[in-house]
């Protein structure tokens, strides 16, 4: 059926042909809106307004007339409504106001549509004409978002001895209490890949302020927790609407921010509030269960909701719309309404029906995870690295309690060793960009154009300094050695940690360009997996192996993971030809033939399909 059976109903109720007319004429008017170009003939245009000249009815909607041609339908509602010839499907659907939006097929092949785009290089709507102030403004704030929405999923632990008591759940010798992080991990795991997708036709602001809200709603039902499944369950929708919000925070940068160079220090910027958002949490944990009130962990969640909420309406006078998309689609809308012009931007017409959009969105980063060797190693390099950032969450706590008898205060303090480490990675990587953005002269492949393996220099020797960390952390872990000197270790393994997590995402976004989205959801998916699990084998490890031991073991890790980067610098290009993903996103279809006939026999040919 092509619209709602009550419309229908209201023929032969009684109303007047007035009534019936001032509804239709308000429908045309969202219709205009919707599918100019398809007007049916009894309507015409005048005066930025859609008059219906005249309108017949009988009891059962014989007819319909327009004196333009003296068009007329005559039958019963039964044939009106499936007869698709006699009244084109899209033309009823759209006069009437129901159903979806007009097909964006239908817009492309009419002639008479005008594609509206930017006023020329210097539109000051433009973002990336937007002021230096305002983008540095902008790029603080969301990497400030970035920070507080990954601050929960570290604070959590601090309230660990109160929560044992509280709900009865014993923590030794299985962390059983770590499965409220697990399941704020899978949520961040997940949730990415439904709803990051959305914010590509709705914007990044609804997104941001979405997942915000739901993240200080999820807080609620954990600082009023009766027991600790009630932890367990809400803190997944948390880590789900947090990983959102942080996903979303890479496009606004590259949203106002125009080239590579002008795009390094923001990015960087984010990398480090990436890291230290999570690695910040212990140290905040600590400080807030140490207010002289009962129950001291509720307070972890009592604060954070009255920051964040108090936060919203900052970040809503702050933030605006940055998706260029989005903006045009905007204006486009609103020129359509206030002159009837068949103006769309072209987003509207390339739009991807929602469920194509959802699908594509869980299949192709899994289809990445187990085709793409880039995707499937990176994805290990940095699951691996990420789950050790959660690992030294109960580590620390171990190690120093057990060495030097510290309390929960003192072990939030040593945690803050690895956002040193961030710092100084954050400190460190300009050099990086300036290496990668001088490899442009050398790049015989592209010309011009920076090489992708260029990302992974600095990256090499943060990978093994992330292993050397490790082993060291584990060795000086003893009584009789003081405490700074495993702390170093924690600071070695945070710069590694910030290395590895910059590299695997600028290498992605280069190497897949158009597919770096599904890259990147790939090893989201797979580094937030393993922030979920890998920790709840931490005490058996240390208690088991030894400190010494455990942290050989991981270290050893460390150093088999630290070939990955090396084998890209010493084989990328030659990867990345066989990969069908990357050289469709690399060469244009004739640079790829080239390259087919070129290499061996077995090269697949790049897919033209939605999904390689």
């Amino acid at each position: 059926m092509l619209w709602d059976v009550t419309v229908l109903n209201m023929y032969g109720t009684g109303w007047t042909d007035q009534t019936l007319q001032n509804l239709c004429v308000r429908r045309l008017q969202m219709w205009r809106e919707r599918c100019i170009s398809s007007a049916p003939p009894e309507v015409s245009w005048s005066c930025g307004t859609w008059v219906i000249y005249h309108f017949g009815l009988s009891q059962s909607f014989k007819f319909l007339t327009g004196p333009k041609n003296g068009f007329a339908i005559e039958g019963t509602e039964d044939s009106v409504l499936h007869d698709d010839e006699m009244f084109g499907r899209s033309s009823l659907k759209g006069f009437f106001g129901f159903g979806n939006d007009v097909d964006p097929e239908e817009l492309r092949n009419n002639k008479d549509i005008e594609i509206h785009t930017w006023n020329g290089p210097n539109d000051p709507e433009n973002p990336f004409n937007w002021s230096l102030k305002y983008k540095w403004l902008l790029t603080v704030t969301v990497c400030f978002i970035s920070i507080l929405t990954g601050l929960p999923a570290g604070t959590y632990g601090s309230g660990n001895d109160w929560m044992e008591e509280k709900f009865h759940v014993q923590n030794s010798p299985f962390p059983n209490l770590y499965w409220a992080t697990t399941s704020w991990n899978m949520g961040a795991a997940f949730w990415p890949l439904i709803f990051v997708p959305l914010t590509e036709s709705s914007g990044r602001m609804p997104g941001y302020f979405v997942a915000y809200v739901i993240l200080v709603i999820s807080l609620f039902p954990s600082a009023f927790a009766k027991n600790f499944a009630t932890l367990v369950v809400t803190r997944f929708f948390g880590g789900g609407a947090s990983s959102v919000s942080i996903n979303i925070v890479g496009g606004s940068i590259s949203d106002v921010w125009l080239g590579e160079k002008a795009r390094s220090l923001p990015m960087s910027l984010f990398g480090f509030t990436s890291v230290v958002g999570i690695a910040l949490g212990p140290f905040i944990g600590s400080a807030i269960v140490q207010i002289p009130k009962s129950d001291p962990w509720r307070w972890i969640f009592y604060i954070q909701i009255i920051y964040n909420a108090a936060l919203i309406p900052v970040f809503y006078l702050i933030l605006t719309e940055t998706r260029p998309d989005v903006i045009l689609k905007k204006r486009a809308r609103k020129i359509r309404k206030e002159t009837g012009r068949p103006v769309y931007a072209q987003a509207e017409l390339n739009k991807v029906n929602t469920l194509k959009l959802l699908q594509i969105s869980f299949q192709r980063p899994t289809r990445m995870l187990t085709t793409e060797p880039v995707v499937i190693f990176f994805t290990l390099w940095i699951s691996f690295a990420w789950g050790i950032l959660y690992l030294f969450f109960s580590s620390v706590v171990q190690t120093y309690s057990t060495n030097y008898g510290w309390s929960v205060m003192a072990t939030g303090l040593v945690q803050l060793a690895i956002s040193v480490g961030a710092v100084i990675g954050t400190a460190i990587n300009p050099i990086q960009d300036w290496i990668y953005l001088g490899s442009a002269k050398r790049n015989a492949e592209k010309p011009g154009k920076p090489i992708p393996e260029a990302r992974l220099y600095t990256a090499i020797p943060g990978s093994l300094l992330f292993a050397g960390g490790l082993f060291w952390y584990g060795w000086a872990s003893m009584p009789d050695v003081h405490w700074i000197v495993p702390t170093i270790g924690i600071t070695a393994a945070g710069i590694g940690i910030y290395s590895i997590y910059m590299a695997v995402v600028n290498y992605l976004t280069d190497a897949y360009e158009k597919y770096a989205a599904s890259a990147l959801s790939a090893a989201s998916l797979g580094r937030n997996s393993f922030g979920a699990f890998l920790p709840l084998a931490s005490p058996q490890l240390f208690s088991n192996l030894g400190f010494g031991w455990a942290g050989s073991l991981l270290g050893f890790i460390g150093i088999a993971l630290s070939v990955v980067p090396v084998v890209l610098v010493l084989k990328g290009p030659d990867i990345r030809r066989r990969s069908p993903f990357m050289r469709e996103s690399m060469w244009t279809p004739d640079e790829t033939d080239e390259i087919d006939e070129k290499d061996e026999p077995t090269a697949e040919k790049v897919p033209t399909a939605e999904i390689p």
